[in-house]
């Protein structure tokens, strides 16, 4: 399912959608950037992204993002802005729900290709 270009978008409607785990979804994009939504439980891998600044807002729970030298902790209504190139590892100890805001050519595994890696977000 879709929005058109000139629909509300309902975040809780579109979490509603689906349940897979650090599996973003694309729900809007704007000036090369995608606005996606995932749910995120457990540990995900330390990796970066070399050219690409990531935004995490959180919805729903807290998540903690790990870097080298400190741990960020964030809470519903926060979001914290990881600059291009730094090293990083999202964990959280319970479901939590995120907005993502990123460039459409931001890996979801940056500069790392695993298992978790997705090629192509699906959009709802």
């Amino acid at each position: 399912m879709t929005s058109n270009i000139f629909d509300k978008v309902d975040l809780r409607e579109k979490l509603s959608l689906f349940d897979e785990l650090w599996s973003p979804k694309v729900v809007g994009e704007l000036n090369g950037q995608l606005v996606k939504l995932a749910k995120l439980k457990g540990e995900f891998i330390w990796h970066n992204h070399k050219d690409e600044d990531e935004l995490f807002l959180i919805l729903k729970g807290s998540l903690t993002i790990k870097l080298r030298e400190r741990d960020v902790k964030l809470s519903e209504g926060q979001f914290f802005i990881i600059p291009r190139g730094v090293e990083h590892l999202p964990f959280a100890d319970e479901e939590c729900h995120v907005l993502l805001f990123e460039p459409m050519s931001v890996l979801n595994t940056g500069d790392k290709v695993t298992e978790k890696t997705l090629e192509t977000l699906d959009r709802i």
